[in-house]
């Protein structure tokens, strides 16, 4: 048990760590935050790391109107009980202006048209950092990241030019209009995370927890209904209420469920340990081709 105290201190030391460094060698860092459980990981790290100020960040959520409003609520909630500023880009908003193009068809998401709001909001914020939750052991396009991972002016990102990152020390210069992309929970895991969280008894949605929930299954994704889905006739007449819980929280069309009856932290833990599929696995929009994910994050995705 001692071991396993101190493995989770040293991945708390080393986030904080990185936390401080983005305050001290950026002028307007940004901290990404979608109402799931590594942004609200990322959330808590901040408060310890510059307690008792309040977290000298503020936060920027983009919305894609596909939301799960579980996560929505959540989000509102803890902006106010921290007195943070949130910041919140529409995907709505660009459609209507003409920013980007909604997706037709059965499989469409929103989820793509993420990457032109977040650049607009990135540029109209002049924020030269985002920090984001993404983890190493999510997705092998993010296993190429670094703790700082330099976009140039275009907010695009080669995974072939990055810095050396020796001894922990990171190098944050930059040319004017370019940003860095920081993740200061890169070297956790799922596992890691869920028993952090339940040691903190840190707070999280309800969705993450086993629940009932009208879904259906589309090529080996459980899917919950949603108006938002354009649905099959096959798919509605096999709909069924199931026991289900999420890993991951994204766009609710893409986002995949799982059969699960864990219903408490410990349970939880006791599953992630247990898996074999990775965290992404249920997201159908990483499904679209072999590298889709580094596909969008080349383009500026997070």
């Amino acid at each position: 048990m001692k071991h396993h105290i101190s493995h989770l201190k040293e991945l708390e030391a080393e986030s904080i760590f990185v936390l401080r460094e983005v305050a001290a060698q950026f002028e307007k860092p940004v901290l990404m935050f979608s109402g799931g459980k590594d942004s609200i990981l990322m959330t808590y790290l901040a408060q310890k790391a510059f307690h008792p100020a309040k977290i000298p960040f503020t936060l920027l959520h983009v919305d894609t109107g596909h939301n799960f409003p579980e996560a929505i609520e959540f989000r509102d909630a803890l902006v106010a009980r921290l007195g943070v500023n949130l910041i919140v880009g529409s995907v709505d908003e660009a459609i209507k202006s003409g920013l980007v193009t909604e997706e037709t068809g059965f499989n469409a998401s929103r989820n793509a048209l993420q990457t032109a709001v977040l650049l607009d909001e990135l540029e109209k914020g002049k924020f030269d950092a985002a920090m984001g939750g993404a983890r190493r052991d999510e997705e092998k396009a993010r296993a190429k990241e670094r703790f700082f991972s330099h976009r140039d002016e275009f907010g695009q990102w080669d995974p072939k030019n990055q810095r050396p990152e020796l001894w922990n020390i990171f190098n944050g210069k930059k040319q004017y209009g370019e940003h860095f992309r920081i993740f200061p929970i890169s070297n956790w895991t799922e596992l890691d995370v869920w028993q952090y969280l339940m040691q903190e008894n840190v707070e999280l949605p309800s969705l993450y927890f086993s629940h009932k929930r009208r879904c259906f299954v589309r090529d080996g994704v459980v899917l919950a209904d949603s108006d938002m889905i354009n649905k099959r006739p096959e798919e509605e007449a096999a709909m069924e209420e199931m026991t289900v819980r999420y890993r991951t929280l994204g766009d609710m069309t893409c986002t995949g469920a799982v059969l699960s009856e864990a219903d408490t932290m410990e349970k939880i833990v006791a599953e992630v340990a247990a898996t074999r599929q990775t965290e992404r696995g249920g997201r159908s929009d990483d499904k679209r081709s072999d590298t889709a994910m580094e596909d969008r994050k080349k383009h500026g995705y997070f």
